[in-house]
Formats: structure tokens, sequence, C-alpha cells
């Protein structure tokens, strides 16, 4: 059996290995659409912001109408590792604790830190600075390359069956490192 496309490489891998059904898969992916990370998007957060406080304000009968501009700028520039889930949490959250119409820069509370990693390696183990490195390299050949295997694979100097088992070992999608 041939794979499919490049961007879908990495549930085809799960099927491959029996972790998901493969007749599930093909049903799935008749025309796969890739969604970039919220951190690339973040024109959208105002937009979804706003969608969001409405949204969880009707739910829970909260007079809540607004976000305060203070709050928008803080939820703009954090870059949303968790997507659009995160945000929803984040939003839900900041209206049930809310006391005012108009949600506050202090409503919005449980943002993960900064990671590390952007200062230097995550921790003084080797083994977890090892995986890291390999996980991060592969990440960015990935971008650099649109996402197709090939190119990130030369870009790495590495032929494409050892990206394969690089995505396979670190669990990573080829399309959404």
């Amino acid at each position: 059996m041939e794979p499919p496309s490049a961007s879908a490489n990495f549930p085809f891998l799960l099927v491959t290995e029996g972790r998901f059904q493969e007749d599930l898969f093909y049903r799935l992916n008749v025309i796969p659409i890739r969604i970039p990370p919220l951190r690339e998007r973040r024109e959208d957060i105002v937009v979804l912001a706003e969608h969001l406080t409405r949204k969880h304000a009707q739910r829970t009968g909260r007079k809540v109408e607004r976000l305060h501009e203070s709050a928008l700028a803080i939820l703009e520039r954090y870059d949303w590792p968790g997507n659009v889930r995160e945000l929803e949490n984040t939003i839900e959250r900041a209206v049930v604790l809310s006391h005012d119409a108009v949600i506050g820069a202090d409503a919005i509370t449980g943002l993960r830190a900064a990671p590390a990693v952007a200062t230097g390696l995550p921790s003084m183990r080797l083994h977890q600075n090892v995986e890291w490195s390999e996980r991060e390299t592969i990440r960015r050949a990935l971008d650099a390359a649109d996402g197709v295997k090939k190119d990130a694979a030369e870009l790495m100097g590495i032929s494409q069956r050892a990206l394969s088992h690089y995505l396979a070992k670190h669990r990573l999608s080829d399309s959404h490192p």
C-alpha cells in the first residue's frame, strides 16, 4: 500500500502500526485541510476571543459584554501552544470568574509561561536535550520546506526514510510538528 501525501503521513504511520483503523483513515482523509496554528494567525485571536466571550456569557448567564483592550493585548501577545482550545478555556475561565461587564487583563489567567527552550536547552539531562534537538530540527526543516518531506529531509542531510523514522519516533506530524 502506498502512503498518502506527505502532509498526511503521520496518521498513515498510525495505520501501518495498527493504532488507527485503516478504513476510518481513508474516510477522513478525503480532502486534507491544513489549518495553521493560532500563533500564525494572530489576526484571528481578537475575533475568536470576542465570539467565545459572547458564547460563554450566554451559556453561563453571565452579564459580560466585552473584553477590555488590555485583555485583548495579552491574548494577542500569547503564542497559544494549545491553539483555539486553550484560548476557549482561557475565555471561559475569565467569563465565569468575572465580576464586571468588561473583562480586564487581571481576569486573563492560566496562561503558561513562555517555554525556557527559547533561551537554550530545555534541561541539564542529555537524553532530553538530544530528543528536543531532534524534534526542533525536524519541526524547523518541515516549516522551511512547507511540509514537503523530501525537501525537509534534504535540508537536514538525511534520507526520507530516516525522516519517517524520526517522525514516528517522536510521534510528530509532518504537517503540524
